[in-house]
């Protein structure tokens, strides 16, 4: 009985990642990150924002109001 081996010197097959660790690095580094500073600046501007509109809707209804009674008086 004559038993032939082939060999493939080419190929290889990984079984196992042994480079995991590498590539945990990787998808970390990959996060997009954003500045804290960005962020409080936007909350800032927002709550500024917000008081505008209520002084605004106050005062329109502080006028409104006063037009309402003003007219009922005369």
């Amino acid at each position: 009985m004559i038993k032939l081996s082939v060999k493939k010197n080419n190929q290889t097959i990984p079984i196992f990642n042994i480079n995991n660790s590498n590539t945990k690095d990787l998808d970390i580094d990959l996060i997009k990150t954003t500045n804290v500073n960005i962020l409080l600046n936007r909350v800032r501007l927002d709550k500024k924002k917000m008081f505008r509109k209520k002084i605004f809707f106050v005062t329109l209804l502080g006028i409104l109001v006063g037009s309402i009674i003003i007219l009922t008086i005369i």
